[in-house]
């Protein structure tokens, strides 16, 4: 097992730059530039912050492989719970 962590600077370079993606993501909210293309800015923004917490705190940047296959495996399933129960919700009778 690998046991470099990130230094404190990379931690709160990191941390500054989650703040700095939110700050966006929140003017990115305002713009009107069409539904789909907000969607698209929106999903951006949100997977370079999942990739830098991933990285960086969860500290994937320093593992070796199988524990970096667990986690994907772990998001991945996240996401497939996620498109299922959203999948769930549109297919109800009362959605509108």
């Amino acid at each position: 097992m690998h046991s470099a962590a990130p230094a404190k600077t990379t931690l709160f370079a990191t941390y500054f730059a989650l703040i700095a993606l939110l700050a966006l993501s929140a003017a990115a909210a305002k713009w009107q530039i069409g539904p789909l293309w907000n969607l698209f800015i929106a999903l951006g923004i949100a997977a370079v912050k999942t990739a830098l917490v991933f990285l960086v705190f969860m500290q994937l940047r320093y593992q070796r492989g199988l524990v970096r296959v667990f986690a994907l495996a772990g998001f991945l399933w996240l996401a497939i719970s996620g498109v299922l129960t959203f999948s769930d919700y549109l297919t109800r009778g009362w959605t509108p």
